[in-house]
């Protein structure tokens, strides 16, 4: 009787705990939130930082000056970080400078919005060092690509949108020759529609959704694996980019993200410019659409081409965090931002 006693007494503990056990897996395996907040649009008289996060600006001091012209064309004020020319190594001076000039953005409440002045690389070696204290209480627009990438994934996981779009270096060229760029980076920061039509590719996995875009650099989206800085695509569409790779190196970097899970609940990816794509001793064997498609094989969301956003000069601008419809057919394909 005691024995018997002693299992009932056994079976309902083993019982009570595996239903708690249960009910906090199935808590963490809830769907997130996906509605990212957005910081306020810039309006005339607002001003701006620009802050250097990563790679050195040896000898570019027209460039930030370009920059400056620019933003006042528009009405609006700009404040240079006073360590944006330091020279550290490789960077824009030591990491603790570099922080020290996005931490004072972040923290200045007079400030509208940050625009990073280049990427190169160094913005992951400052982003424990940041207090998002008062970005949280008083968000602002958080503005770059290619390395910025890194502080793009940390925005969204604070649950903020952010912008992707060209940075004060991308004035070394003619303003002329990056009209796009220009024209979608001063509609995104003053709240105008934007909406893109993509040219068509036999490429395209056809559908229609309508969900946030988050994403960047593949590179560094992949070298965020595994951190806390690592994005949810959970409910999400993926946009992607890269320069400067060899297909066999993409390849790498997307079957990470798949053995990940980033693409098991993924509403559809867009694909940006893959530029300078390097020419390995052995060929690949297929075009880069394809090797992407046979990564995704498995997947039927849509998938999009042609998306003119990336390191070309025709860099247009991306509310990450922020809805998009996306509607994707093999002769076009179309982005709209929802407001």
């Amino acid at each position: 009787m005691q024995k018997n006693l002693l299992v009932i007494h056994l079976f309902c503990i083993l019982f009570f705990f595996g239903i708690k056990t249960n009910s906090a897996q199935n808590s963490t395996l809830k769907k997130p939130n996906t509605i990212l907040i957005q910081p306020p649009y810039l309006k005339q008289g607002d001003t701006v930082a620009i802050v250097a996060p990563a790679g050195i600006l040896k000898n570019r001091e027209g460039e930030i000056n370009k920059a400056k012209a620019l933003l006042k064309s528009w009405g609006l004020h700009t404040v240079v970080g006073k360590h944006v020319f330091n020279q550290g190594r490789h960077f824009a001076g030591t990491d603790d400078e570099r922080c020290e000039d996005f931490q004072n953005a972040l923290d200045n409440s007079s400030i509208s919005a940050i625009w990073c002045a280049r990427g190169g690389y160094g913005s992951v070696r400052i982003l424990d060092k940041l207090d998002w204290t008062a970005f949280k209480e008083r968000p602002k627009w958080i503005i770059g690509y290619s390395d910025i990438t890194a502080i793009h994934s940390e925005v969204h996981n604070l649950g903020f949108q952010s912008i992707h779009s060209m940075m004060c270096t991308s004035l070394q060229d003619d303003v002329e020759t990056i009209k796009e760029a220009v024209s979608t980076f001063k509609a995104a920061i003053f709240g105008k529609d934007l909406a893109y039509n993509l040219k068509g590719s036999q490429y395209n996995q056809i559908g229609t959704v309508t969900a946030p875009i988050v994403g960047g650099n593949l590179t560094i989206l992949h070298t965020m694996l595994g951190s806390k800085t690592s994005i949810d695509t959970s409910g999400k569409i993926l946009f992607i980019e890269e320069i400067g790779e060899y297909k066999y190196h993409i390849d790498r970097m997307l079957q990470s993200l798949k053995r990940a899970g980033y693409f098991d609940n993924c509403k559809g990816v867009i694909i940006g410019d893959m530029t300078k794509i390097k020419r390995n001793t052995t060929p690949w064997g297929s075009s880069i659409e394809q090797l992407i498609l046979d990564v995704l094989s498995e997947y039927n969301f849509p998938i999009a081409f042609h998306m003119k956003a990336g390191h070309e000069k025709d860099n247009r601008a991306l509310l990450l965090g922020k809805p998009i419809e996306l509607n994707v057919r093999k002769e076009q394909s179309q982005v709209k931002f929802i407001n």
